[in-house]
Order: structure tokens, then sequence, then C-alpha cells
């Protein structure tokens, strides 16, 4: 597929079909999230691959119910470490920097599940704490954003768009 074809195809899924993602297709988002830009190239994140149902239950009712993360045939978790961004950058790295580098990592993620013929949806909207519990996250790793792959089951059409002229200006506001 094109790029831009990509980017147009591509949309978020709350609906997934009942069939595991084989890891070979896991690596290959995964090696393409290596590819992905980051601050001083540190790659101040982590990524959490879950596929395990309970893990799954516990990250959807941190994600304030959201049940069709349980559904999915797999769920990144990603993590922006903080402590790889501070050595470097001081507090803007841990507070900036590194939420930076673990977001474009995520959008890497699905754009390449998209390539896959594979569904995704982004996921910010959840407590941190129990994420980060959950997963035996390390006190310098903050969960970031949850991201269920999988293969789609359903086509939903894509939500209306600011026009450019709402939000680009030229030179200064």
């Amino acid at each position: 597929m094109q790029f831009f074809d990509l980017i147009v195809a591509r949309h978020s899924v709350r609906s997934y079909r009942n069939l595991p993602l084989d890891w070979k297709i896991i690596e290959q988002i995964l090696n393409a999230v290596r590819l992905a830009p980051s601050a001083g190239d540190l790659q101040a994140y982590q990524i959490v691959v879950v596929k395990r149902h309970k893990t799954k239950v516990a990250l959807a009712a941190a994600a304030l119910g959201q049940e069709f993360i349980v559904a999915a045939p797999a769920v990144f978790v990603f993590f922006a470490d903080l402590a790889r961004s501070r050595a470097k950058y001081g507090e803007r790295g841990a507070s900036l920097f590194c939420i930076q580098d673990a977001t474009i990592a995520a959008a890497y993620a699905q754009l390449a599940a998209a390539e896959l013929g594979l569904a995704s949806c982004w996921v910010g909207a959840f407590e941190e704490r129990p994420v980060a519990e959950a997963l035996t996250a390390p006190q310098n790793q903050r969960p970031v954003v949850i991201m269920p792959i999988g293969y789609a089951a359903e086509a939903p059409a894509h939500p209306p768009r600011r026009s450019l002229e709402s939000f680009v200006f030229r030179e200064g506001f």
C-alpha cells in the first residue's frame, strides 16, 4: 500500500475477530517501531506485549472499562522510560522527550499494523497506576498508550476532520 493510502485506510477499531496474532507478525510491528525517531536516538520507551486474558482484563479495567481491549489478540502497552531520558536531558527529558519517544513509537506500531492488514485503537484514557501494577512496571516507567491490535471485526466510518484552515497558521498565530 502506498503511504498516503495507508494513512487514509487506517482508522480506530474497537471490535476484533477471534483470531490469534502470530509472534512473527508481532515482531514485524516491533521491528518497525525500532526504526522510529527518538530524542538523541535514546529510544526512551519500553513496550509490553500482552496476550494473557487475565492481564488484558486488568488493562481494560484500568482503561475505565473499555472492554474491547480484552477482545484483541494482542495489546501493546507503551511506557515512557523517564530515567533513560533524564540521564541525558534532565527534567525536560523525563517530563517530555520520553513521552514523545513513546508516542512516536506507538504511531509507528499503529501504521505497521495497518500495513499488515491489522486494526488497532489508540487508548489514552486510563489510570496510570493500575496499568503499571498490572504489568509490574518499575517506578521509572510511565504508561503512555494502550494499543489493542488484531483483525478487525468492524469497519467504522472515518470521523470528520478539521479543515487545514482551522489549525494551520503561517509565520505565527
